[in-house]
Parts: structure tokens; sequence; C-alpha cells
């Protein structure tokens, strides 16, 4: 497995992760066995940073990572970089509130700390940004994380690349989280270049556009068995027909050239930048070993091309959210 650099301190970290969302039923059914398989097989491909969140599952993917941990006994602390988020709350009628304050971060970066088993986190991330706190206050408060020791380096998801210079004006920023895909390449207007300008990690999610970038698309029928796509424009009708057809041309050129279709779409995205790194995620072992041979396609400059000529910026038909999913990104263009 290649590496890259991750954040400012320059942590190596393999150039793909995995995206621990899939460690709960987010996209399906999955269980702690299961889990600790394609944890397992990540460690077998050289696959060694792990992003994750204190509410995926309600901490049930922090406490599956923390459990595969801790059966690993000495080795347990040295096997994965990790990523962990904090910054979304819920009220008492369980209606979701965005939470920045020092008070909400602390408590819950030692709750995943808990979950996970670990002293100290690779990565802690701001998941989503509380508007009625300035960032620079945040900010200050992660940099007092990283003093005290718990974090390393730390990171917002989601956010606009005026945003991340307002940070970066207080502590390096060790990575910014968003979106990025031959599917979706808003990154792109700015946040791509803010980045790299600020030697920033850009850790790309859903990289594979949510299966539109595989060998299998989700039809319609399954599209609507998973709640997150019931009502996503680009999985909705005659969107998702018209997508599938578009990227039927991705599919018959990874076809041609002998890969998968998600491997060809990985090495796309690692080919935008070194300081890029995707986060798929998946509960198939199959699917796990078609997005880690990725990083080892080589692409030329005419693979490139034909693959830009092939998806264009702009081909997908639908919005990437819906009014309720677009709440809480940081929108800049």
């Amino acid at each position: 497995m290649k590496s890259r650099k991750l954040g400012n301190i320059g942590t190596e970290v393999s150039a793909l992760g995995y995206g621990a969302m899939s460690l709960i039923d987010f996209y399906g059914p999955i269980n702690t066995e299961s889990s600790h398989a394609i944890l397992k097989r990540c460690l077998d491909l050289g696959v060694d940073h792990l992003d994750t969140s204190n509410v995926y599952g309600g901490g049930v993917s922090e406490e599956r990572i923390g459990s595969f941990l801790a059966a690993q006994g000495t080795a347990r602390n040295d096997l994965f970089k990790i990523a962990t988020k904090g910054g979304i709350n819920r009220g008492e009628d369980g209606s979701m509130f965005f939470d920045n304050s020092a008070e909400h971060l602390t408590q819950e970066l030692d709750k995943s700390l808990k979950r996970l088993g670990v002293d100290q986190v690779e990565l802690y991330y701001v998941h989503r940004r509380d508007q009625s706190i300035p960032i620079e206050e945040v900010t200050e408060t992660l940099a007092r994380f990283v003093k005290a020791g718990k974090i390393k380096q730390f990171g917002y998801s989601e956010i606009a690349p005026s945003s991340l210079q307002r940070a970066a004006n207080i502590h390096p920023v060790g990575a910014v989280q968003s979106e990025y895909s031959l599917s979706t390449r808003s990154p792109e207007l700015g946040l791509v270049q803010r980045c790299a300008e600020l030697n920033t990690t850009l850790v790309a999610f859903s990289p594979v556009g949510r299966s539109l970038l595989t060998d299998t698309p989700h039809s319609f029928e399954k599209a609507q068995t998973i709640a997150f796509l019931q009502q996503n424009p680009r999985f909705l009708q005659p969107n998702l027909d018209a997508n599938i057809k578009i990227t039927d041309g991705l599919r018959a050129l990874a076809a041609d050239m002998g890969c998968a279709t998600a491997s060809l779409a990985i090495a796309w995205l690692l080919n935008q930048g070194d300081h890029i790194i995707p986060i798929p995620g998946t509960r198939s072992i199959e699917h796990l070993n078609q997005l880690a041979a990725g990083v080892d396609l080589t692409l030329r400059e005419s693979d490139l091309a034909e693959i830009e000529r092939r998806l264009p910026i702009g081909w997908a038909h639908g919005d990437r959210y819906t009014a309720g999913q677009w709440g809480g990104p940081e929108k800049y263009c």
C-alpha cells in the first residue's frame, strides 16, 4: 500500500483510508463480526487510516473499532491512525443541532476515546459548523486538545475555503473532509486549491459516488431500501436512470483497462493532488479489494483525458443532497 502525508505534521498514512460509517447499518445491515472482518482486511491490505464519528450509530462504529483493537493485544495502539468527529448534538425531543462549544466537544472527545479504547486519536474533526460560534474560537478549543495530548491534529468537515483560511490563521488545520469524486466536483472551486496552499489534507468521502462509480450501481429498488438515498435527488427517477446510463461509459472504460470501475474512480481521485486521501466505505471484502487496487493503478494523461470526456464536470443529474441534507455543509460557490 502506498502512503501519503496526513496533515501539517506529516503523519504517514495509507493513500486510501476507510470510512467507518459502513461499520453500522447506514447502507445496509452489518454486525460486529462482519465489521471486524472488514477491519482485519484493512490491515491485510495496509489500509491504516480509519475515519469514524461519535454519531455513527450513536457510537456503535467507534465501539466496534474499539472491540477489534482490544482483541489485538499489545499491538493495538500501532495498527491504525484513527480520525473521529464531534459537534453534532441532539435535543431531548431527538432533534439534531450543531454544538461546537468547548464543553460539548470536550465531553464528546472523551467519550469517543473511551469507546475506541485509546488515549489519543490521530485526528479530530468538527463534524458540522455551529455558526453561532466563530471558527477562530472553535479552533482554539481544538488546539487545546492537541496541547493536552488527546489528539495529534484536528480538522473540519464540509467547510468553505474561506472558513479554512480563518481557522488556519489561528492554528494549522490538519485536514478538511468533503465529498469529492467524479460525480461531485465542487471542491475544485476553491477547496482543493486552498488545502494545497495551507498544507491541509483533503479527505474525500463518498469517492465512488455512493455506488454510481462502481460496477454495480444501486438500482432504484435498492436505493429505496436505504434511508439516506430514498429521497436523494441523484437516486430518484428519472435522474437515477440518466446517471446510470452516463456512468456506463466509465464502466466500459474500466472493462477495457482490465480493472474494476471503483478502482478507476479511486485512481482518478488520487491523481487530483498528492494532498488528497479518499476514504471509501464498504461492507464487502471484495469491494474493499477493488478500492485498494485503485491505489496501484497508473493512469496516463490520455486515460485522464478520456475519463474527463466520458464524465465531464456537471454530468450528474440531481443535487448531491436534499434540502434537508444540506443543513450544515457550508456552500461557497
